[in-house]
């Protein structure tokens, strides 16, 4: 993984296996990584190769799960007032990976390509939808320096 951003958490989740599958609990409503709240929970099924970039929220939080299938997952802080303005976090994300969530906070964008699918993606926003909440920018956007068509993952 690269360098962290300042308020965007990975947690890694335990999982607990037997001889039928397992159990894996994501979130708690008394966990201290979900302390914005419940707004909404969502699910996206994304196909192998497809790219989602760039979202975000002004306002919200988001965490992110991805239940099957592995997504490339990149994050771009673009608060204006952060130590960290314009940086870059990339990571793997679901099957095959350690077991974790991801927490946007607001004005940190997301993006993400399916390597391995489709992917099922589980996501959490402290409030409901409302697109003039949303901030929603072009995969090639000049103002974020990343190359979804040719940067590899560290």
């Amino acid at each position: 993984m690269s360098r962290p951003i300042p308020d965007v958490f990975l947690k890694t989740l335990a999982t607990h296996s037997d001889d039928r599958g397992f159990f894996r609990e994501v979130i708690r409503n008394n966990d201290p990584f979900f302390a914005a709240g419940f707004g909404q929970l969502s699910h996206s099924l994304v196909y192998p190769g497809v790219i989602k970039a760039w979202h975000g929220h002004l306002r919200q939080h988001q965490w992110t799960y991805v239940a099957a299938g592995t997504l490339r997952v990149a994050l771009c802080d673009r608060r204006l007032d952060s130590p960290c303005y314009g940086e870059i976090m990339t990571f793997l994300a679901g099957e095959h990976q350690e077991a974790s969530i991801y927490h946007l906070p607001p004005g940190v964008v997301h993006g993400y390509e399916c390597i391995n699918g489709p992917a099922t993606v589980i996501y959490v926003t402290s409030g409901t939808y409302e697109p003039d909440e949303e901030i929603r920018l072009p995969h090639n956007d000049p103002g974020i320096s990343f190359d979804w068509l040719h940067k590899p993952i560290r």
